[in-house]
This record gives structure tokens, C-alpha cells and sequence, in this order.
């Protein structure tokens, strides 16, 4: 992935830094100022041959220089090997064309080949415009390139096998991992052990904190409870023998009887009798209630309260350590218990991984052998139908082969190497199209596969030089999602003049030209909210402020989100 494109005096660019990084790219400007620049500077990336006729007017030599992102470790082989570094998987690629024509390229730091620059974009990059053949130069891209063309078939095939070659990767890393940290696992067993009889010697409960926060409220208060209880309860049915105190129960048995005594003269007094006698039953439950939560309080005493305030404390000191609560707490001792018999049983796993390890390795094997077999026949079958293409694309006598041999060992993609050879005259031995194809050929074995393959395969980099040129509308807005969907597994940079593909870049790179000095020079600038806004309007409409230009560019960006 390139995160960063530096250009210093190339075309009508004076000094632009175009921050790229992943997801979707979409690079727009006015015409002339200077957009294919922009491709062109990714070629001379790619070792492309340089043009001193690119020269800016005036400047010594025109510079390029690209940070890129990679973890391939074969990239990394190749910068070693050339005296350079790949540093945090960084890698900062240079190259200067002097106005004389001469060409010098760096590699990690490192002065390098300007050929070699061709090699590391065989792994790196894929440009779809003006460098299509970098991309059938790799051998990785031709075996995906006939592994798409073997259709879902071998695609399950290849889902399984990469699923079982990195299952099988794990298996050996895991039993690596087990037999090399025995010492480890053994003082991680310690530890736990002694955290689980620490939380097994208090044995919390899910929830008893709040329980017992409640209880020691009602012990920490129980004087005052007693003496108010009582207080209510002689209010209301007094146990005294002194004939001066009225309790309410006396009182209201008092009134119910001198109403029952007169309640048959007037029928208006029967609801008050009904009501008096409710209230003596409510006032005796009242009474008993109160007697009995009194007995209850009479019952606890300090010592309960000391017990609960003890066990309180013990809980908390589990809190600090294992969780916020004893639902926490517990949670962390079933994980630790899982995590002990894991470790105890570190033996027994060994012997069990090994006996997965091998099976495994067994069936990465078979399945190997099965996508060998897919790809030999869809070799076939492409090679066939790739050679009718270009007999319909004037190369009546060319033939094209798609070779399928073995590997020493198993990868990631199984145990084959593909290549994808011409043969451009008959009686001519078919050889790697990157070297038998001159670049119009090239160019139409390119048009034969994309017509038979429907799409193109993927690289870490896709850069494409105005692939919306001649379409508009609907259209248009396909292919800018097409474009942001592609984005999602690999990094995209786009060349448009169409507001309908850029709007679905997460990165909005504007290239501005400035005339202002009696000369033409131009740079770059990314573009957000209100600017990104009216970008979108020029493309639309020429204008950057036109309003109903505004508000369909607002439609179209809002289409990126929906």
C-alpha cells in the first residue's frame, strides 16, 4: 500500500505530496492540470523508463518518491538484497530522471537498479491504463488470475485448503508455544491457584452485596427502630393498666360502639360504621405487626452486625482484585478454573495437538493435490478460450497457454506455480507473455482475459488511470461502487473527472493548477467538507458554486454512506 507520493518537477507538477494511505483514492483536477502526472509518477515508481521530455521547464531532473507499506516478505528479500531496509514495514522508493535522461533509483535508502524498481512492482502494484503488463508479470497474480477463471468450484477448494494450511499453522505454532513455555505455565498455574482459594475461602454470592449493604442499615439503626416501633405501638394499643391512657384502639372502639347504638335510627350512619370497623381492624394489624418487628429487632444484636460488617469487608477486598461486584468476581474464578485445567493439562494437549498436526498436515496435502487437479483443468479451458479471443483480435496464428507445474513445497495458495504464456506464431514455443509479447500484443492478450475473466484480480495496489473515460450517469456510479467495494481489500487510486466515482472515495485528492506567474505549475491538496463539496459541483457542473450543482453533489456523496 503506498501512503505517501511525493513529486517534485514532473510535467506541469512543481512540488506536490499526495497523502494516499488505504481504501479508495480519487484524484480530480482541471484538464491540463497535470492528473496523469500523477500516473506517470507511479510508473517511474514502478520502473518505468523515464522521459526527460516530463522534465518540468527549467528544473534540473524531476524526483518521485512513494512511501509504501508492505508486508511481503518476499519485497523484503528483494530491498535486502539490494542493500536496503524495510524498517516497521516501511519501505521509501525514489527515483530522479535529469533532464539529459539519465535515471537513478533508490530502495530503502539504498542506490539501486532502476530495474529493480520493476521487480518490487511485480508484488506491489497493478496499474490499469498505461502499465497493465507489471501486473501479468507476476506469477501471483497469474495463478489468482486462473484460479478466479476455475469459478466457485475451486474456489471452495482453495477457501478449504487455505483454511486447513492455516489451521495447520496454528496447530504447529501452538505446540511450539506449549513446549517452549512450560516454566511459564507453570507460575501462571501457581497464580491462579491461589486466586481461586482466595475467592473460594469467602465463596461470594451474585448480588449478597446489596443484601448485606440493607442488613447493616437495619442493625446499624436498630435502637432508634426499637424505640420508635414501641412508641407506635403503645399509640395504638397501650399494654398499661392505667384507666387515664386512651390508646387509639380504645378510642376507635369507643366511637364503634356508641354508633352501633344509634346506627338504626338513621341509615346515612351505616357507612360511617363501616368505615370505624375497618379501622379497628386496620389499627389491631398495625398493633400486631408492630409487636412482631419488635420481637424480630429484640432478637438481633451486636454481634450480627459485626458478622455482616466482616463479611462486607471480605467481599470488598475480592472487588479490588478480581471485579466490581460478586457477579464479576465469580465470572473471573469460572475463567481462571478454565484457564487452570488448560494449563494442567498441558501434556495431554501436546499429545492432542500433535495427533490434530497431523491430520491436518494430512489433508492440507489432499486438498493440495485436488486444487493441483482444478487448476490443471481450468488451465485447459483458459488457455482455449483466451485463444479464440485473440484470434478475434487479429492475431489469427497466436496461441495462448496457461502452465500449471508443482512447487517444492506447500504456500498459502497450495503447491503450484502458474504461468501464462504466448506462443505468437506458429511453431514458436510458448513463452512467458511478459517477454514473447510486444506491447500491442500485450495489450490485446490483456483485453482476451479481462473479456474471459470478467474483472481483474487482486494486488495490494490498484491504480486506475480514468477507467470511467467515456461513460457517465448510472454507469458512472457503478463503477465508483465497484471501485469503493474493491477498496475494502485493497488500496485504490483513481484518475476521474466524473463527480459520480469520486464521490465514493474515502480520499479526495484535488491536483490544482496555478497560472498566475506567466507559467503553468501545479500541486496537490486533499480536499474535505465544504471544499470536497464544491470539488464535486466543478465536476458536475463546471461550477464550484452553483447551487443546484451543490445539492447533487450532496446527493451523490450521501450515496457513499447509504
Amino acid at each position: 500500500m503506498i501512503e505517501e507520493l511525493r513529486i517534485r518537477d514532473l510535467g506541469v507538477i512543481a512540488d506536490a505530496t499526495l497523502p494516499l494511505g488505504p481504501g479508495f483514492t480519487a484524484i480530480t483536477g482541471e484538464t491540463g492540470a497535470g492528473k496523469t502526472m500523477v500516473v506517470s509518477a507511479l510508473g517511474l515508481l514502478m520502473g518505468e523508463r523515464g522521459d526527460a521530455g516530463a522534465v518540468r521547464g527549467g528544473a534540473a531532473h524531476a524526483r518521485v518518491g512513494g512511501v509504501v507499506r508492505t508486508a511481503d516478505s518476499a519485497v523484503a528479500e528483494i530491498v535486502e538484497e539490494l542493500g536496503g531496509d524495510v524498517e516497521d514495514g516501511e519501505l521509501v522508493l525514489s527515483r530522479t530522471v535529469s533532464a539529459e535522461g539519465r535515471s537513478r533509483a533508490t530502495v530503502g535508502g539504498s542506490s539501486a537498479p532502476v530495474g529493480s524498481l520493476g521487480r518490487l512492482a511485480e508484488r506491489l502494484f497493478a496499474v490499469h491504463g498505461q502499465s497493465e503488463q507489471l501486473r501479468l508479470r507476476s506469477l501471483a497474480a497469474q495463478r489468482d488470475t486462473l484460479d478466479r477463471f476455475g469459478g466457485e468450484g475451486l474456489a471452495a477448494v482453495l477457501r478449504e485448503y487455505r483454511a486447513v494450511h492455516r489451521e495447520r499453522q496454528d496447530l504447529e505454532e501452538r505446540v511450539a508455544e506449549l513446549r517452549g513455555a512450560r516454566d511459564e505455565r507453570a507460575a501462571e498455574a501457581m497464580r491462579l491457584r491461589a486466586e481461586l482459594e482466595e475467592i473460594a475461602a469467602v465463596d461470594p454470592q451474585p448480588g449478597e452485596e446489596a443484601e448485606l449493604g440493607q442488613r447493616i442499615e437495619l442493625l446499624s439503626n436498630a435502637e432508634a427502630l426499637r424505640a420508635a416501633t414501641s412508641t407506635a405501638h403503645e399509640a395504638l394499643s397501650s399494654d398499661s393498666d392505667d384507666p387515664m391512657i386512651r390508646d387509639a384502639a380504645g378510642l376507635v372502639d369507643e366511637a364503634l360502639r356508641e354508633v352501633e347504638r344509634v346506627a338504626d335510627h338513621d341509615r346515612r350512619l351505616a357507612s360511617v360504621l363501616e368505615t370505624l370497623r375497618s379501622v379497628s381492624f386496620q389499627v389491631a394489624d398495625a398493633a400486631r405487626e408492630l409487636a412482631a418487628y419488635a420481637a424480630d429487632l429484640d432478637q438481633e444484636g451486636p454481634g450480627e452486625l459485626a458478622s455482616a460488617n466482616e463479611r462486607l469487608a471480605g467481599l470488598n477486598t475480592l472487588f479490588r482484585a478480581y471485579g466490581s461486584d460478586s457477579a464479576a468476581v465469580v465470572e473471573y474464578a469460572a475463567g481462571a478454573a478454565r484457564r487452570l485445567t488448560e494449563l494442567d493439562g498441558d501434556d495431554e494437549l501436546i499429545e492432542e495437538l500433535g495427533a490434530r498436526l497431523e491430520t491436518t498436515a494430512a489433508r492440507e496435502r489432499e486438498l493440495a493435490a485436488r486444487l493441483s487437479e482444478l487448476r490443471s483443468a481450468a488451465a485447459v479451458r483458459l488457455s482455449e478460450l483466451v485463444t479464440v479471443e485473440l484470434r478475434q483480435l487479429a492475431l489469427p496464428d497466436a496461441e495462448f497457454v496457461a502452465r500449471v507445474s508443482p512447487l517444492d513445497g506447500l504456500g498459502a495458495s497450495g503447491g503450484d506455480e502458474v504461468q501464462l504464456l504466448l506462443s505468437p506464431h506458429p511453431g514458436s514455443a510458448p513463452r512467458p507473455i511478459g517477454k514473447s509479447a510486444s506491447g500491442g500484443e500485450l495489450s490485446r492478450v490483456m483485453l482476451a482475459l479481462e473479456v474471459v475473466l470478467a474483472g481483474a484480480d487482486p494486488v495490494p495496489t490498484f491504480v486506475f488511470d480514468e477507467v470511467d473515460a467515456g461513460v457517465g450517469g448510472a454507469a458512472a456510479i457503478e463503477i465508483g461502487r465497484r471501485l469503493a467495494r474493491l477498496a475494502r481489500t485493497s488500496q485504490v487510486i483513481v484518475v476521474t473527472h466524473l463527480a459520480q466515482v469520486a464521490a465514493f472515495a474515502s480520499n479526495h485528492l484535488q491536483v490544482v493548477k496555478d497560472s498566475s506567474g506567466g507559467f503553468t505549475e501545479s500541486s496537490c491538496r486533499r480536499l474535505d467538507g465544504d471544499e470536497r463539496l464544491a470539488e464535486m459541483a466543478r465536476l458536475l457542473s463546471g461550477l464550484s458554486d452553483s447551487g443546484s450543482a451543490l445539492e447533487h453533489a450532496a446527493e451523490l456523496l450521501a450515496l457513499r454512506d447509504a
